[in-house]
């Protein structure tokens, strides 16, 4: 396969930064990168182009950078009260997803927040208070929980839980460790 060196008009996540040359397979450049406007062929006259485009892209990046900030402020630190219906384990019948926790976050901080952000490893089944994690971009991360309580339970329900489980967690493991203990004495 031919390789064909073209400048990137945009960022492109896999590949590298506007203004940049790059080496790529002359069929990812033909049928992807150029019908896309992403990239063009490297020749003279775009490489006298490729300053003013890095330039261009840089000060957008700046922008999105700025604006992802911002918007991580907005975020950092919210709280978010979902009612589910749980079992007597404290298992939820079904679960709280990230379209559920994007929807909920949009409507409390006002602007549009993309659920592919969020980061959950899965669904959340459990009651109690969850720590989660929205990347706006790669170096802007925002930090806010997730509080999920039984229909007509509020925050305070969810913070009293949370301390519950963690004295239960701290008795059970005093309780091994005096087994372990008085095992090997």
């Amino acid at each position: 396969m031919a390789r064909v060196k073209v400048l990137l008009v945009k960022d492109i996540p896999e590949l590298g930064h506007a203004g940049e040359v790059y080496a790529v397979a002359g069929g990812y450049a033909r049928n992807y990168l150029m019908p896309r406007g992403l990239a063009v062929l490297a020749t003279r006259g775009a490489m006298k182009q490729a300053e003013e485009i890095k330039a261009t892209a840089t000060r957008r990046r700046a922008r999105e950078r700025a604006n992802a900030e911002a918007q991580a402020q907005m975020i950092a630190g919210k709280r978010l009260l979902f009612a589910a219906n749980a079992g007597d384990n404290d298992r939820l019948y079904g679960s709280i997803t990230t379209s559920d926790i994007a929807e909920k976050l949009s409507e409390a901080v006002g602007f549009e927040v993309d659920r592919r952000r969020i980061e959950i490893e899965h669904g959340l089944r459990d009651l109690g208070i969850h720590d989660v994690t929205l990347r706006l971009m790669p170096e802007v991360i925002a930090k806010f929980q997730v509080a999920v309580v039984r229909e007509g339970e509020s925050w305070a329900a969810a913070e009293a839980r949370a301390i519950a489980k963690a004295t239960k967690a701290q008795s059970d493991n005093a309780a091994k460790a005096q087994e372990a203990e008085a095992a090997a004495g």
